[in-house]
């Protein structure tokens, strides 16, 4: 079998949780060292989660646009260093915490010297960087438009989703639509200038990281929020009544962890109209991730094969029905439009037969997670490592995980499963995330990835994410003075012996 994923491994970061004194992490100079110490220690990949515009709950995984850039994520020294902004707007910056994101203070911050640095472009630009500005907005007019329209819109109704909106505006009346365009001219041009100002900075980073070798893993997920620009601007692709209301939604029915299932709330597509496009929409939104990373992960790919359809009046996903997805068809156009994929199937969960063949038609790897191994048959759990095949991409755990010491010492690890995985490595666990490296490291997968959280051995205060808690999530940054533990020789030795270290 041919693959695109040789023996690597690499880290999995958010940059929000990078160090600076910004109060959350940026593309400034602490993601170019970043990028500097996974080079130093071997590693080929820089994992991250979706880079969109969050909005309510902080979430990467329900932005604003399915296309655009976080603006929290544009470094304000290079804003500083491109004459933007001044040396003196940066001198009073708050106390920030530094080991975690303060999300509140630091979006009305960050806003406030974004809308300076905007000032500051207007006043400041030369020719050259006007025509570049408008170069790249004439280039990406097909997602930015409509965007920076709805921000506007959005910010001016007080954050308020577009179905609460005048219904002129929220279901796209065409005169009310230039109406507002001209009107708010000014705040739509300052969302292009900072959606310009992201991909430039992002696109620096990624070209830096991919001169160093080091390719940069990205995310999508596969259903978009209703609040976004990219629904309410292609209400014709979704299933909403004549308000723009969802008529169903989507989530995961009951199982072992939830008797109610899962109500993501997410809008459905109505994959009969987006395969009469040739799937457009859905092809130009893995066209620009694609232009931001090198490696997508789809994060439930099971939805392809099929999807569970639950009417928008019930409270919980009890009551649903399977519904089939485009299957085949929608990865055979995005195959025959961009080549092999260069994507990772997000494949955990009660994975059907018809999921497993959906994702090795196409030879994409799917996903094993360590600190689920530790219970059911030895022959049949596909999460231990002697049932690993190459073509498959291994983490001691996911963003969505504990960090492997609080899994380990916090409770979810019952005494049956520390006990199987001390006689699965054979001695006395005193640090199970080295353990758990170590057997993600020397197994046959041709890709593992580790949260930073587990290289340094952090606890459970440095969990990224807690499924079905409404908050005091995404918030977790690292300290600088991390970088310099001795923990890096120690994933460079383990990269080196057990052959993932990059040639040449």
């Amino acid at each position: 079998m041919t693959t695109i994923f040789p023996r690597a491994s690499g880290i999995l970061l958010h940059p929000t949780s990078l160090p600076g004194r910004y109060g959350i992490g940026d593309l400034g100079k602490s993601a170019f060292t970043f990028v500097d110490w996974l080079a130093e220690t071997g590693q080929s990949y820089w994992q991250v989660l979706p880079l969109g515009p969050t909005s309510y709950g902080d979430s990467p995984y329900q932005t604003l646009s399915a296309f655009a850039g976080n603006t929290l994520l544009i470094s304000l020294d290079k804003l500083a260093e491109a004459g933007w902004l001044t040396a003196d707007d940066l001198d009073d910056v708050p106390d920030f915490p530094i080991y975690s994101v303060d999300f509140g203070p630091v979006i009305d911050y960050h806003q406030a010297m974004l809308a300076k640095a905007y000032q500051g472009f207007k006043m400041r630009a030369t020719e050259s960087e006007q025509a570049a500005f408008t170069g790249w907005c004439e280039a990406n007019a097909g997602w930015l438009d409509d965007y920076a329209l709805f921000v506007a819109l959005k910010t001016i109704y007080g954050g308020r989703p577009w179905t609460e909106w005048p219904a002129s505006e929220g279901l796209r009346d065409p005169k009310a639509l230039d109406a507002a365009r001209a009107k708010h001219a000014g705040a739509i041009d300052e969302r292009r200038f900072l959606q310009w100002q992201f991909a430039v900075q992002w696109s620096a980073v990624k070209t830096y990281a991919n001169n160093k070798g080091i390719r940069l893993i990205g995310d999508i997920p596969i259903f978009i929020a209703h609040d976004s620009s990219d629904v309410w601007a292609n209400r014709d692709l979704f299933y909403l009544d004549e308000k723009g209301m969802p008529t169903v939604v989507a989530g995961v029915p009951p199982d072992y962890f939830s008797v109610t299932g899962q109500r993501w709330g997410n809008p459905l597509y109505r994959w009969d109209r987006l395969k009469a496009s040739g799937y457009r929409w859905w092809l130009a939104r893995i066209k620009a991730v694609l232009e931001q990373v090198d490696i997508a992960r789809i994060d439930h790919f099971r939805g392809f094969a099929g999807y569970w359809e639950i009417p928008a009046s019930e409270p919980t996903a009890v009551i649903g029905q399977w519904v089939d997805g485009p299957g085949a068809d929608f990865f055979q156009v995005m195959q025959d439009e961009l080549g092999k994929l260069p994507i990772i199937a997000e494949d955990l969960g009660v994975i059907t037969p018809e999921v497993v063949a959906l994702r090795d038609q196409f030879e994409l790897p799917g996903m094993r997670i360590l600190q689920f191994a530790w219970g059911g048959a030895a022959k049949e759990n596909h999460f231990l490592p002697h049932n690993y095949i190459q073509n498959c991409v291994v983490y001691t755990g996911t963003h969505d995980n504990n960090t492997t010491l609080g899994w380990f010492l916090g409770g979810e690890a019952d005494e049956g499963s520390k006990r199987y995985l001390t006689e699965y490595v054979g001695h006395d666990i005193q640090e199970p995330h080295w353990d758990m490296i170590r057997l993600g490291m020397m197994s046959v997968a041709n890709t593992f990835v580790m949260p930073l959280q587990d290289v340094f051995g952090f606890g459970e205060d440095t969990r990224m994410n807690t499924p079905g808690k409404e908050s005091g999530n995404w918030g977790w940054r690292v300290g600088a003075e991390w970088f310099e533990n001795d923990a890096r020789h120690r994933l460079a030795h383990m990269t080196r012996i057990f052959a993932r270290w990059p040639e040449g």
